[in-house]
């Protein structure tokens, strides 16, 4: 199998933590051909999707850099057998071109993970709502009447943007907060950004739990990040500090539930956010957190996310596959 990964630069990814480089040495490992592509490379050119690649060399773990590259070329997507999409957040406009642009490659036979349409169609952290008997109590609004009001009836509450990731611009408050209104005015700009609110869960002490999920199974390890002392946000970029854990019986029963709706959405990975016994976020993009499992457990996430990518593309059922045989045209891989 030929993996290619649309990933952020290279030269910024961190091979200590980063779970892409975790993919790809699994990859290699099972004896596949790994590719990285340019995530601002994608291109529709002659009627073919294309993007910058560079074919990877993995250098062993400790050395001064993790990867040698090849000279970099522009290819079509078709050229490879499976195309993982691990650009991290925002998700502006420039990335929803991105899904339209895999979609389209999709619809050309590419076996794209995860689904373009599906990563377009679940926000972070919007998803989550999708499974209300499991979250905590939520609004969305960029009405600030709407927050205040909610503010006011749960008394300690978490605002966070729509499209953010790594903890930024999370903010913990309270209705005699002395910043309340410039907290408001900052995170909906003022008024023309809708935003999530949700009541506080002290349950954030002891962590943070990151659930990854696999072709619907999620893996018996989570990562409960747990914040630094003095703060809310227990994300390992914002300072919070990483224990893996086996899942609770809630734990397994949340990720089941959602685990069932990713499989069929084509969402192949998902890593749920679990505070206590609420689902908070789901994250579709570029979830997380395997290397830190791995290391603290032996359980190697990485691994099972390449084999469920090889049994995908082997499925002559698979959305992409199916498209092109519509199309009267042969599949990849």
């Amino acid at each position: 199998m030929h993996l290619a990964l649309i990933v952020d630069p290279l030269a910024k990814l961190k091979p200590a933590k980063d779970s892409s480089i975790a993919m790809l040495r699994a990859a290699l490992a099972r004896g596949h051909q790994i590719t990285a592509l340019d995530a601002g490379s994608l291109a529709l050119v002659n009627g073919q999707v294309s993007a910058v690649a560079r074919a990877l060399t993995l250098l062993p773990r400790g050395a001064a850099s993790w990867y040698s590259e090849d000279a970099a070329q522009r290819l079509p997507l078709r050229t490879f057998d499976a195309v993982v999409m691990r650009q991290d957040p925002p998700f502006d406009l420039e990335y929803l071109y991105s899904t339209h642009l895999l979609e389209l490659a999709e619809q050309q036979g590419v076996a794209v993970f995860n689904r373009p349409r599906s990563l377009r169609e679940h926000n972070e952290k919007l998803a989550a709502v999708r499974f209300a008997q499991f979250t905590p109590r939520t609004v969305v609004a960029r009405d600030q009447a709407v927050l205040r009001a909610f503010i006011a009836e749960q008394q300690d509450v978490i605002l966070k943007p729509l499209d953010g990731m790594g903890g930024s611009s999370i903010f913990r408050v309270h209705p005699g907060d002395p910043n309340l209104s410039v907290i408001l005015e900052t995170i909906t700009r003022l008024g023309t950004e809708t935003v999530m609110a949700q009541a506080y869960l002290p349950a954030i002490v002891d962590g943070d739990k990151r659930v990854l999920v696999v072709d619907g199974e999620p893996a018996p390890f989570a990562l409960a990040r747990i914040p630094a002392a003095g703060e809310t946000r227990g994300n390992l970029a914002a300072g919070g500090r990483g224990v893996a854990q086996p899942l609770s019986e809630r734990d397994r029963e949340i990720a089941s539930t959602v685990g069932a709706y990713a499989r069929q959405a084509g969402l192949l990975l998902v890593g749920l956010d679990i505070i206590g016994d609420h689902l908070t976020e789901v994250n579709v993009t570029s979830p997380t957190c395997m290397v830190e499992i791995f290391d603290q457990t032996g359980f190697d996430v990485a691994n099972v996310m390449v084999e469920a990518i090889e049994r995908q593309i082997a499925d002559p059922l698979r959305p992409g596959a199916l498209a092109a045989v519509h199309q009267g045209d042969q599949p990849a891989g």
